[in-house]
């Protein structure tokens, strides 16, 4: 007879985890099927291992800029299997962490690969159990890399992000085709490490989902660091040629071709959901351009089926789909959840310099009718930045003219750790006249977000 469990959780990633969690601590009980390891890709194959590599990265910049600082370390060694290393030990700490807090709630977690089978049945092929039974499911299966049409990655000399962290060693030369999150990331890691890097992007300028200052901002600090970037390109995928020496492709940008040759070809030209053998044919969970549809506390169409993270689309973020795992877990619970307003969702991106954002950008603001105020503090005026030698970049505050803060966008060094301090201030409603009236300390980088506050008035002090 097969098991009965409250919640069944197809997916033990960052939304499948932390629901599976959440769920325990009302006394549901709770299983979680995972064919792989628990964490999922961010731990494994995403966040985790990049900003771990990305951090050993940044300290091999900041080495080589230490005589400015006179910090003379003229002989630099970068030992690549170290940084490796290091990252898989990082990665196989925060495992640990994650299995024990599944074992500390009482979750019980099942290796194999889960399916639907029937209203409120889940079959699992690769476990002894002959499939379980649960009053509530949650569909957490993530997504995989998207290749382009016709392009085989073969793990080699066409790479996926996945491919790229498996790399033993830091390629020579590198083109990455596509600049959003992963694609920057990664030529900012190479870079660092000695590699060649060209940046392709299809869009007129790299991050296109960021504001349109900070893809500005971002090609020029790339530029001077010898980031070869080709924006507004066109790609001609059957020039695509694998040899010993490497890879070759052509690449319009206006009416200028250009023949790129590199060790690696990187694709990083986003995720696709995995949808596929999870049993929802003949279900009324709803599909919709790839992703499940779901409702603001995120059930499907199907009774009883809940689905959270990059499978329902949106931003293809770990701590989104973190907190939609949390929703899920309260709606079974019966504890009427508020539901994630994606205004309230932070973006960020390690690459250097890092990017880190919120809410609207200025050209969405202004095409949701919005009578637009922008208020931007250069780093360059701020004392934290100057000390420490990173001036690069600025904070953007976006608002309307009725006093509501609309968006915040950060470019440059460390910023990602400032995002919260807007998002808190996004969640209580703050307007730019209140984040300029919450006290900083100095020198500190997040003096900036007031000073941007600021000059949404006028009223900035130190600009």
């Amino acid at each position: 007879m097969s098991e009965r469990f409250d919640v069944a959780i197809l997916g033990g990633g960052s939304g499948g985890y932390v629901a599976a969690i959440r769920a325990a601590q009302f006394g549901l009980r709770v299983v979680l099927v995972e064919a792989d390891k628990v964490g999922g890709t961010c731990l494994h194959r995403g966040c985790i291992p990049t900003k771990a590599l990305l951090q050993s990265a940044a300290l091999l910049d900041a080495l080589h800029r230490g005589g400015d600082m006179g910090v003379i370390a003229p002989k630099v060694k970068f030992d690549y299997g170290v940084a490796v290393s290091r990252r898989d030990t990082v990665v196989a700490t925060l495992h640990k962490g994650v299995e024990y807090l599944l074992k500390k709630n009482k979750v019980t977690v099942l290796r194999g690969r889960g399916r639907l089978d029937g209203p409120g049945r889940l079959a699992i092929a690769g476990d002894t159990t002959d499939g379980l039974e649960a009053t509530a499911i949650i569909l957490a299966t993530g997504s995989r890399p998207k290749l382009l049409p016709g392009l085989v990655a073969d793990g080699l000399q066409v790479l996926t992000s996945d491919d790229a962290l498996r790399l033993d060693h830091v390629p020579r030369s590198a083109i990455v085709v596509g600049a959003g999150a992963v694609g920057v990331e990664f030529a900012s890691l190479w870079r660092s490490c000695g590699a060649e890097v060209t940046l392709v992007e299809m869009e007129e300028r790299l991050t296109p989902l960021e504001d349109e200052d900070i893809g500005k901002e971002l090609g020029k600090q790339f530029r001077a660091r010898g980031i070869r970037c080709l924006t507004g390109a066109r790609l001609d995928l059957d020039s695509v040629k694998c040899g010993d020496d490497g890879v070759a492709i052509n690449v319009e940008t206006g009416d200028k071709p250009a023949h790129l040759e590199a060790e690696v070809l990187l694709i990083a030209t986003g995720r696709s959901a995995n949808i596929e053998a999870i049993g929802i044919e003949g279900t009324g969970v709803l599909i919709d351009r790839g992703v499940v549809s779901v409702d603001p506390l995120q059930c499907t169409g199907e009774v009883g089926v809940y689905a959270v993270g990059d499978m329902v689309g949106g931003f293809w973020l770990a701590h989104k789909a973190m907190h939609e795992g949390v929703i899920a877990a309260e709606a079974i619970a019966g504890k009427n959840p508020r539901p994630l307003d994606s205004n309230l969702v932070t973006r960020t991106t390690y690459c250097s310099p890092q990017i880190a954002s919120l809410g609207l950008t200025e050209a969405q603001a202004r095409q949701a009718g919005h009578d637009v105020r922008v208020g931007i503090m250069p780093f360059r005026g701020n004392a934290r930045a100057v000390v420490w030698g990173e001036v690069g970049g600025f904070c953007k505050v976006v608002a309307d003219a009725g006093g509501t803060t609309l968006g915040v966008h950060i470019i440059g060094h460390e910023v990602t750790e400032l995002i919260y301090g807007p998002a808190l201030g996004a969640l209580l409603e703050a307007t730019p006249f209140e984040l300029s009236r919450a006290v900083a300390p100095h020198p500190t980088l997040g003096e900036a977000i007031g000073e941007a506050a600021l000059a949404v008035t006028g009223e900035a002090i130190h600009i």
